[in-house]
């Protein structure tokens, strides 16, 4: 609902918060908590009238047991591995998960050795030690795998532009060993994507961001161009973000599309997409309200404190601001957040425990705001404001409007009109709406030829007009004579050409001349013009005799 400040999906149980999802028009984050408050009373409203189903089924849910890790698994693991945990795990900053991966590949290889019947436990356990070593650590020593302050983000590196003078716009984005870029494409309004669906028919989508994860950029090799569901769902969300400032129809007539490359991961590349396209926007001099971030933020809840207690409990925790590797696989939670300096655009939240309290979600908006305002603080630097004009290699809408009941003039029969003019000036494109907006897509001056030619076609003629006109046809009672380009033709009378009496038409006018003419009277319901030489210039036939 374009009236609304956000829109919130929200899951949960106990007071708890599990999944979120929100689109908003960059909300404040008091905002977003309190609707996150009000989320939670309802949660409980259905959780009650669940409960009260599954007591009157009256049947009991089935537990079963985990399985429970051999103990000749652990031994062997504490023999060959513990000692080395921590160091691998806390590896030089930007090492990601690599040391931990070299370390695993070599403890399953003895565990195959030893025990292959048991492999499967060993990868567990490894898996288990690992989540247990950087949930410690975080909590009781605010220790990251990288090294890092808990608020601290990855260094960071932004560019504008300079990528190709090909592309309409372009953006580079850096933090850590997260590295994408964003190029942006401008095209016409006939260019938008058309979705049908069952609820409403034939709507057009203008702006597009789409989000390629090739497996290079994790170090991996795989098959390059097929789309799935994971990059849909991080383009998607980069779209939501960017969506509330992108400029309206009126403003920027422009179909916007934006593609982010991830050329390498280690930690939330969708926001990493977010400050990408907001560049390569601001470079291709589309007038965004104003520039957006993200940042993804993670969590180390304690494990006996898991989220099972409800709001009464207090937890240990520490919320982390930009994760990246073995923080992202063994965290608590994954919190994207993307926003302006106003309020939040978007966020996506889930989580690998029962839920999270809204306390520690208020915190963690706020530290999200920080890193945002920080990232934006670059980006600013590097471009304060959308270039003023738009790429050379980009076409040019040029916009007018006619009136509803000249659409099917513009048009003419089977489209002979609009093909006709689209042909000879050579635009790309010319888009009619319902309402008679046209929108002429054109490069090198073809829009404004294109147009010129639709205004002379539309033109609503008034009296006193004048015309240098061109004889068409002869009749007895008058000629009839093209004007304004051959737009338009009007009848002259025949005793409209001269002050004096004409016997012969043919005496004084041939088809094909030249002749001045004057509007003398225009019958818009059947749409006739009657024009006058004589008015128009008194001289120009010439009495014989």
């Amino acid at each position: 609902n374009p009236e609304f400040e956000m829109d919130v999906v929200v899951c949960g149980k106990d007071g708890l918060i599990n999944m979120l999802e929100i689109g908003g028009r960059e909300a404040e984050e008091k905002t977003v908590v309190g609707a996150l408050e009000e989320a939670a009373k309802e949660i409980e409203k259905l959780q009650e009238w669940q409960n009260a189903i599954i007591a009157e089924i009256g049947r009991q849910k089935k537990t079963l047991p985990l399985p429970e890790v051999p103990e000749h698994i652990k031994v062997l693991f504490g023999e060959k591995i513990a000692a080395r945990m921590e160091e691998s795990v806390f590896a030089k900053k930007q090492a990601g998960n690599a040391h931990i991966y070299e370390l695993k590949g070599e403890w399953m290889a003895i565990a195959k050795e030893r025990f292959p019947e048991d492999a499967k436990y060993a990868d567990q356990y490894f898996d288990e030690q690992v989540d247990e070593l950087i949930h410690r650590e975080a909590i009781a020593n605010g220790r990251r795998a990288d090294g890092r302050g808990m608020d601290e983000i990855r260094p960071l590196f932004v560019k504008a532009g300079g990528v190709s003078p090909v592309l309409h716009g372009s953006g580079i984005f850096y933090r850590g060993g997260t590295h994408i870029l964003s190029a942006l494409t401008l095209g016409g309004p006939g260019d938008a994507q058309i979705i049908d669906n069952m609820e409403i028919q034939e709507t057009k989508k203008r702006f597009l961001h789409h989000y390629n994860f090739p497996p290079f950029s994790t170090g991996e090799t795989g098959r390059i161009g097929s789309t799935n569901r994971r990059m849909i769902g991080h383009g998607a969300l980069a779209e939501k973000a960017l969506l509330p400032v992108i400029p309206p129809m009126e403003k920027f007539p422009y179909t916007i599309r934006l593609v982010s490359e991830a050329f390498a991961s280690n930690g939330s590349t969708s926001m990493g997409s977010v400050c990408g396209s907001t560049l390569a926007l601001m470079d291709g001099g589309v007038p965004i309200t104003a520039p957006v971030a993200g940042i993804a933020s993670g969590l180390m809840l304690s494990k006996a404190k898991s989220a099972s207690g409800g709001m009464g409990k207090k937890y240990e925790y520490k919320i982390l601001t930009d994760i990246q590797g073995p923080e992202d696989h063994h965290g608590d939670m994954d919190f994207k957040v993307a926003g302006t300096r106003k309020g939040i655009t978007a966020v996506q939240m889930d989580v690998k425990v029962d839920g999270v309290p809204i306390p520690i979600l208020a915190e963690a908006f706020a530290k999200a705001r920080a890193a945002r305002l920080k990232i934006l603080d670059l980006i600013e630097k590097e471009i304060p404001a959308p270039r003023a004009d738009i790429s050379p290699r980009a076409p040019k809408i040029t916009v007018m409007k006619v009136k509803k009941d000249q659409i099917g003039l513009v048009i003419g029969s089977g489209g002979k009109t609009i093909n006709g003019i689209k042909e000879q000036t050579g635009v790309d494109a010319i888009d009619i709406e319902e309402d008679g907006s046209i929108y002429i897509t054109g490069r090198n001056g073809s829009g404004e030829k294109a147009a010129a030619m639709i205004e002379a076609l539309t033109h609503e003629y008034k009296r006193g007009e004048r015309y240098e006109g061109e004889v068409v046809k002869l009749a007895e009672f008058g000629a009839f004579v093209s004007i304004n380009n051959g737009n338009g033709e009007g009848l002259v009378h025949i005793s409209e050409i001269a002050p004096f009496r004409i016997d012969r038409i043919e005496s004084v006018l041939r088809v094909g001349q030249k002749v001045p003419v004057v509007v003398k009277e225009v019958d818009a319901e059947k749409g006739r013009i009657r024009l006058s030489i004589k008015d128009a210039d008194p001289n120009f036939i010439k009495r014989k005799g």
